[in-house]
């Protein structure tokens, strides 16, 4: 996956099989600066949270989420989850109880993680807060608006 950064001329970068994000300052197209930053292996998609600072990407067949602060241009926590996710850009709302979190469903499982994302909720921030049960054999996509 490739989105933009909203704090910097940069794109964040998914290099699937080799574990790694890559973050490409384009502010001078001939000289760009590529950070590299070491994750989990079978990134494939995600999106931000609800704040656009984090970047949430699933790491497929390594069960896990990765999550990249695209301001601060680090690695925050590498989450574990069910079998396969598969987020699509994944899901943002208010949960009554952990505050926001995003949300991933997956292909290997019928279950969908929340994850906490709020910093004023300390004790939930990146990590699995919920796990529902979904419908069926698992699911491809998840979003909000």
């Amino acid at each position: 996956s490739i989105v933009a950064s909203h704090f910097h001329p940069e794109f964040v970068v998914n290099v699937k099989e080799t574990g790694q994000t890559k973050l490409v300052n384009y502010s001078d197209l001939n000289n760009l600066k590529i950070t590299t930053i070491y994750t989990a292996r079978f990134l494939h998609d995600g999106g931000f949270d609800s704040t656009h600072r984090y970047f949430l990407v699933a790491a497929n067949q390594s069960n896990k989420i990765v999550d990249v602060d695209t301001k601060d241009d680090k690695l925050v926590k590498i989450i574990n989850v069910g079998k396969i996710p598969h987020p699509g850009r994944g899901a943002n709302f208010e949960h009554p109880k952990f505050g926001p979190v995003w949300a991933t469903g997956h292909l290997g499982d019928d279950t969908i993680s929340l994850i906490g994302t709020d910093e004023h909720h300390a004790q939930y921030t990146w990590k699995v807060v919920q796990t529902l049960k979904g419908q069926g054999g698992g699911s491809l996509f998840i979003k909000t608006p």
